[in-house]
This record gives C-alpha cells, structure tokens and sequence, in this order.
C-alpha cells in the first residue's frame, strides 16, 4: 500500500490507513489531501479518501473518489478492495464479491481481502466459495486457530459434517497435551461441545459418547455436556443412564418441561399425538405422583398430568392444581388452563369444577370439603377464572356478569379491566373495549404492558390518533413516532397497518406493512457482525443455530402479517386505481360554481394544516436533537419525505409490487392457506392461468374442504370454460396443460361445477361458512338463481355445539364469520333488504356488537359502582411520570383504598 509513493508520502499513507482503522476520520483526511497535494492522481490515496468520506456520511463524494482512484490505478488490489468496502457499507454484497474477487487476481495471497470475502460469502450464503475461501485462509495461515474452526464451521454449513470432524481433529493434532490454558479453557470447551454436536448430526453416537468421556474435564459448560450426554444415551437406548442424569438435571430444575418429558421418554411412556392406554396412564399418574413427592414445590409436576388423564381423576388434579392458585392469586391461571379447551370434555369438567369452586367460596367462604376460611380475593380471582372460562367459550353475557361481580367485589383490581375489555373485544364491542384498557392503564400509569395493552385495543377500535398518544408515552424524546420504528415494535406497525387498510387509507397502511418488511431486512442485515465474532469467541454452537434461524426468518408470523397486508393494499390499488390530477379536475369542472369553490377552500385549509403541522414537527425535532433531557447532543436523524405514504401508493403497476412480497410468502410460508389464496387471486388479476391454476391445486392439497379453496376451484374453472377458444400458440399450450392436469383433480371426475358446488353443500350442509361459499358459488355459476343461493344462507341454523355448558347453550357460530356473511350479502349479492335481515338476526346472537348494533351494543366500557361509565376516547392522555398522591387509585371520581396490597400484588 502507497508503494508508489516516495517516504514521507508513503508514511502519511500509513497514517490514513491506521485513521480508518481507529474512526479518526479528520486526521486521516487531512493526511489524505496532503499526500494530493503532490499526487493529485494517486489512486490508492484517492481511493482511501473516498473510504474516509463515506464514513463520514458523504457518500456521493466517496463513490466518485473511490471510481477516480480506480481508473487511476487498475492493477492495485488496494483500490479494488476499498471499492468492495463501499460497496458492502450500502448492502451491495455481490457487487462487494466481485470487487474483491478482482483485487485477489492482483494480490491472491492477501488475508485481510480473503477474511472480507469470505464473511460475505457466508452473509450470502455463497457455501461452496466459503468453503474454498477458508482453505485457502488455513493453508496461507496454519497457525491461526480461528481460520480452522472457520473452515470446519464452512464444511458443517455445506452439510459436509463428516469433513467438519476431520477438520475439528486435525487442529486438535496440532495442539499440545496441557491445551487449554486457564483462560482459553471456555473457548476449547465450547469447540469440543460443536465436534461433539457434529458426531450426534452424523449419526455417529457411540463415538459421540466416547469423546465425551474422553474429554469431560476439559469441557467447563457441565449443563450443556449432561444435556447433551443424555441425549445421546436416550438416542443410544441406555434408558437407565439417561433417566439418571434426566432426573439428576430435575434436581436443578424441576420446572423444566424438557427434562420431564426425556424422563417420559426413559420410561418408553412418551405419545407425540397425546393419546394413551390405560396402562400407561396409571403409570405416568404413579411417575407424576412420586414427582410431586419429590419436589412439592414444582408446577410443572402437577400442570403435566391435566394433559393425559380422563373423567374423574382430571376433575381430582385439575381441583387440586386450581385452589392454591386462587388463594394465592394468579392472574395468568386461565392462561395456564386453556390448552386443556383443545381436549374433548375437558372443557366441561372445568365448568362445573369453576362453578363448584365458585359456589361454595361464595356461600361458605371455603372450598368445598375443606373448612379453611379463605381470604375475600379468593373469590374474586374465582370470579375472574370463570369469566375468562366463558369468553372463551363464546357466552359473553355470562362472562361479562361474572367480571362486574368481581370489579363490584374489589374494584382496584387491574387485571379484572383488562379482561373485561378482553370479552368486550371479542364479543364486537372494541370501543367499549379500548375504553376499558385505558382505565386499567389509568390506575398504574407507570406499567408499560398495560400501556401497550390499551394501544392494541385502541387500534382494533381505529382510533389510530389516540393510540398514537398513548404509545409515545413511553418513548424517548424528540421524534416519538420514528422511536417505535426503531425500537421495531412491529405488533404497533402491524396493527396500525390493519387499522388503516379498514379505512381505507391505502398510504398509511402500506407505510406501517413495509417498516414491518424492513425490520426483517435489517435482522437479516444483523447477521454480519456474528461472521467473525462467534468464531473468534468460539460460539460455535450458538453461531450455527442463529445461522439456520435466519434462513427461516421470514416464515415468522409478523412478516407472514406484513406481506399479506402489503399485497392486499396493491390489490385494492389496483382494483380501485387513485385518480391522476387531471382527473380530478375534470370531475371538479362539472361540480356547480359554489360547489366547487367551496370544495378549493377546503382543499387550501387541508394542505396550510398539514404543512404547519409538519414545520411544527421539525421544529420540535430540530429542538431534540440539539439536546436532550440529560444535555447531551444527538445525532440527527434523517427526515421521512413520506410521512402518510402518499408516494407508496402512486405506483405505476401495483401487481408488479405486490408480486414481490408474494414470492416471500411462496418461499417462506408454503405451508399456509393464506399464501396460495393471495396467489390465486393476485394471478387471477395477472390472467397468469397456469400460476393461478397451480394457486388452487396447492389449497385444494393443503385443504380440499376450506371454503377458500372451493371457491378458487370453481371461480379458476368457471373462468377457463367462459375464456375463448385458443388462438395464438402460447394460449394452446395453456390449454393443453389445464386439459392434462384436470383429471388429477379428484374433485371435478365426469361431474360438472354445479355437481361440485352441490357436493361440497351436503358435504357441509351444517357449517355457515360452507353454506355461504356454495351460496356464492351458485349465484356465480347461475345468476337466475339469486334468490335460491341467498335462501340457503338465510335457511342456516346456528346449531348447539357439542358439550352444552352449564348455564346456557353454546352457539356454532362465530361473530367474525356472521360479518363475513354480512358483507357477502351486502357487496356480491348486493340486496341490502336480505343484508338488514340478517344483521337484526345476528344482532340476536351477539347483542354486545357494534358492526350488528345489538342491544346492548350501544353499553359503553360500565364500570360497576363508578359514577361515570367510560374514559374519554380523546384529549389529553395522561404520562407515565403524573403521580399519583397517597397510596389510593382513583378510579371515575371514586377513590378506592387497597385494603389487602398482599394478595393484590401477586400480579
């Protein structure tokens, strides 16, 4: 480097190189402009200067800098390696790949281009180029224990585990028999416990445990050596010895679900389905029972045995698991319980021991068969229980009388207003429901979750403006909506996305779904810095789990949300395009004169508000960033040109976009109905046949018998058979290939689309989403027969579920697929006297509905004993640090005194 150069340059060159290293950005600067002032057309220097730049921030300087240098000096793998370096500043790492590939044909030796090209190779997942780059490091610098352990971890990650071993072996050849010292003993123990990881992978288990007998004092993470040890002696069959150290592990940790369930394994008394003989469940009964003789004080032991046993004796455990918790108070007790809902019958067990339990506090103040007096919360939490009990079996008018007893019992509960607002929401009443949170965040004003809490259920009702309000309570100061994106709260994008999109508000919906995609994107980003970290700290383990982490990264449920929100936005987009200008001026010409002067003045005062909002912002962020509480300086963030997503939405072909994110979908979420109904429905709008055709065999294997995949069959078909006959080539290959894969769909063999739609109607004759998918289907394929397709919805009987509860019926029929029918019939059937009709009826069936306006929807967030009935939906939103005097919560003008702080604290 700087070879060229003449001494004194030549050391100033150093100078810039050793600035970089150090982030002394102006003194590296300053030696860089000294060296032009001699050689202003020296490329190295050039090229270093424009490196110094783009960390300062000037980028567009850097990158003509950096090109000026190079074309000044082609043959200097100096040049090509900074323009690699820039390259992978901006995320550009194939471009950054072949820039250090050039500059290795000049300098094919050079370590530091070789350790940069291989941590790119291993960001891009590039494993062959990985593996070759990492010899290549280990045969130029043998000594080096990292370059090692990298080309071991490159073979492992090429699913070449067995040359990882040998990899693994040869470097321990080399070292010397009292290896570790002291303060390398963790490091040589983690690289031991990856080797061994690797001879489980490989199947080679005999020599897995041979290695850990062999080298167990030399291993100082002794948890994950008897975990890994049991595991391989479980793998190996030797039950006994790994009982033993599985019940040795529950010895530490008796709460261990992992732990319990290897025992189970031990014991050949484990079913991956739940289902158990008889015999074996009086063995795990006797198993659980010495258990909990053992360790008394373990949850565990005593949650476990509610999931396999039947009848009585889970009535007995579930009894005897249940009192403690309410005498103690348990807020999270019900959350506990409800997986045993999923079981047949178990749900009706747990009523009527609620309802027992609740009766016998309520007239003896005891538990039944026990004469212990309890103290007065047992009751309310009792209360509490049985509510939650019957929210989630969809009887919220017994839930909501059971939650107002107990508010009525001890009013400064917060957990009983959370709830309450909990069963508001999915009985469709959601401003009730956002009410209710904000009076629970009102009484602990200093507690983040119930600040959150109230923000979701704010969203769900769209008041968007006011969950704002409440969210940036707890955010930093200066520029509180842009802290939540970087603090990615992505629950808060999510559903304001969701929020948005059911206004109508397209930009903003797609503003908050796309912040959520970049969020992954910088996750994926993340990754980088781990490339040469976790070899150097020898977390090799670890480095490999996170490595396989990300590669299913956007299968997680939020970016799943994101993407379907994101492509359902450009859909709508398409389906219903923006206006242009000329457009609309050309519908204000033909609006009377007045009219239209009136509308220009409106538009005048909408536009002078937001641009004083915005300068207002500004100034407020101008003020922040200058100082903040503490005095000190901060950075300045950039300003969001596009802050309502205004631009988002002027897209010249919005399928293009939304078929981006589809692919995302395609190759991450293949397994969800949600993905292939996007797809048909977004290549239906395409007229790409043969994707969407392949749309509806991916639902059709996924579910033959969701009303999603009946309606794309029959849509898909009925709109081949109304397509005209094949004229250009490429059409009748699409024929041809549609005529040779119909007769491998069972469902259309020799019968026509109305005997399909007919079959899948007495298939599911009982079911209201069927009923109403058939419904829709024969209105499509028969138009003349609207009144007999609306009838069959109309006819549909909201049956008695199976397992009635104790103090009413509980109804098939879910309030969101009422809604659901609701818009059916007032959108495609479009006969709004038939839409009325069936909202009086549903209005019936849930009374607490806004969307149905049932009778008592109209109820707003009543608090029992209070004065006033719900908090205000907008003003001023009180912050975390308004104290509160004395030790008293005010609750709507009363003032209740805790008068037992020890059971309510339990929370």
């Amino acid at each position: 480097m700087g070879s060229s150069l003449p001494a004194k340059e030549a050391n100033l060159f150093k100078v810039i190189v050793k600035s970089y290293e150090t982030k002394q950005y102006k003194k590296g600067l300053k030696a860089a402009d000294s060296i032009l002032k001699k050689f202003p057309e020296h490329g190295e220097t050039l090229s270093m200067k424009g490196l110094t730049l783009n960390c300062m921030d000037r980028k567009s300087e850097a990158y003509e800098l950096v090109r000026r240098g190079l074309k000044n000096d082609l043959k200097s793998h100096v040049c090509w390696h900074v323009y690699g370096l820039l390259y992978r500043s901006d995320r550009e790492y194939r471009e950054a790949i072949k820039c250090y590939r050039n500059a290795l044909r000049i300098d094919p030796d050079n370590i530091e281009i070789l350790r940069d090209l291989s941590l790119l190779q291993a960001q891009m997942r590039d494993l062959s180029g990985f593996v070759e780059t990492r010899q290549q490091l280990l045969t130029l610098k043998p000594n080096h224990r990292m370059n090692w352990i990298g080309f071991a971890v490159s073979h492992h990650l090429s699913s070449n585990s067995s040359k990882a071993i040998e990899v693994l072996e040869a470097y321990e050849g080399t070292l010397e028999d009292d290896y570790p010292p002291e303060n390398e003993r963790y490091e040589h123990g983690e690289m031991l416990l990856y080797k061994i990881s690797l001879l489980e992978e490989c199947g080679m288990l005999d020599r897995a445990l041979q290695e850990m007998h062999k080298m167990e004092s030399k291993i100082v993470d002794k948890l994950s050596f008897r975990e890994q040890m049991a595991c391989i002696l479980l793998k190996l069959g030797r039950f006994e010895e790994a009982e033993k150290i599985y019940r040795s592990l529950l010895f530490m940790n008796p709460d261990n679900y992992k732990y319990l369930i290897a025992v189970q394994k031990c014991l050949g008394l484990y079913s991956e389905n739940g289902h158990y003989s008889a015999d074996d469940v009086e063995r795990l009964s006797a198993l659980y029972k010495s258990l909990k003789e053992e360790y008394s004080w373990s949850s565990a032991v005593k949650r476990i045995p509610l999931d396999f046993l039947e009848g009585e004796k889970f009535q007995e455990a579930a009894d005897n698991y249940v009192r403690p918790l309410l005498t103690k108070g348990v807020p999270s007790l019900f959350s506990d319980l409800s997986p045993l809902y999923e079981h047949p019958g178990k749900a009706n067990i747990l009523e009527q021991l609620f309802l027992k339990l609740e009766d016998s506090i309520r007239t003896s103040g005891c538990f039944p068969g026990s004469s212990q007096m309890e103290p007065p919360s047992t009751h309310m939490w009792t209360l509490l229980l049985v509510s939650q009990h019957y929210d989630r079996r969809s009887q919220y008018d017994i839930a909501l009388d059971k939650i107002d007893e107990a508010i009525l019992h001890t009013p400064t509960v917060i957990d009983l207003y959370s709830i309450k607002g909990n069963i508001l929401q999915h009985a469709g009443n959601f401003s009730a429901a956002a009410a209710l949170a904000d009076e629970a965040r009102s009484m602990d004003l200093a507690d983040r979750y119930l600040n959150s809490e109230c923000v979701m259920q704010m969203l769900q009702a769209d008041q968007v403006g006011l969950a704002e309000k409440t969210a940036v309570l707890f955010t930093k100061d200066g520029d509180q909506h842009n802290n939540l994106h970087d603090m990615q709260c992505m629950w808060y994008e999510l559903a304001s996305g969701e929020s948005y999109f059911r206004q109508g508000d397209l930009g903003r919906a797609l503003k908050n779904f796309l912040a959520v995609e970049k969020h992954y994107t910088d996750m994926t980003e993340d990754q980088f810095d781990f490339h040469s970290y976790c070899l150097r700290k020898m977390t090799l383990r670890a480095y490999v789990s996170m490595l396989k982490f990300q590669d299913r990264l956007h299968a997680h449920e939020y970016f799943h949300k994101a993407a379907a929100g994101a492509i359902r936005c450009y859909m709508k987009l398409h389906d219903s395009p923006l206006k242009s200008s000329a457009e609309e001026n050309d519908e204000l010409s033909k609006l009377p004169a007045a009219q239209r002067k009136k509308l220009r003045q409106k538009q005048k005062k909408a536009e002078a508000r937001a641009k004083r909002e915005a300068e207002e912002k500004q100034e407020d962020e101008t003020t922040s960033t200058n100082s903040s509480k503490s005095g000190k300086k901060q950075q300045a963030r950039p300003v969001d040109l596009d802050p309502h997503g205004e631009k988002l939405v002027q897209v010249e072909d919005p399928l293009a976009e939304a078929t981006k994110y589809l692919k995302l979908l395609q190759n991450n979420s293949s397994d969800s109905l949600e993905t292939h109904i996007l797809s048909f429905e977004l290549n239906m709008r395409k007229q790409k046949v043969l994707l969407a055709f392949q749309a509806v065999k991916q639902l059709i294997k996924l579910d033959e018998n969701n009303p999603d995949s009946h309606r794309s069959l029959i849509r898909f078909f009925h709109r081949i058979n109304n397509l005209p006959a094949p004229g250009t080539d490429s059409e009748k290959l699409i024929w041809n290939v549609l005529e040779a894969e119909r007769p491998d769909l069972r469902q259309l063999h020799g019968k026509s689309l109305v005997e399909v739609n007919i079959n899948f109607l007495e298939k599911h004759n009982a079911s209201l989403t069927h009923r109403a998918a058939a419904a829709e289907m024969m209105y499509l394929l028969e138009p003349d027969k609207k009144l007999q397709a609306i009838k069959l919805i109309e006819d549909s009987t909201n049956n008695t579920a199976s397992g009635n509860g104790v103090l009413g019926p509980i109804k098939e029929w879910g309030i969101q697929d009422c809604i659901d029918v609701h818009k059916l019939l007032d959108t495609v059937f479009a006969d709004q006297d038939v839409a009325n009709r069936w909202k009086v009826r549903c209005a019936e069936y849930f009374p607490c509905s806004t969307y149905f306006e049932g009778a008592k929807s109209a109820i707003t967030a009543h608090i029992p004993g209070s004065t006033s009935e719900s908090s205000p939906e907008n003003g001023d939103v009180p912050s975390p640090q308004a104290k509160l005097e004395g030790d008293t919560h005010s609750l709507n003008g009363t003032v209740h005194v805790v008068d037992d702080l020890s059971n309510l604290s339990m929370r």
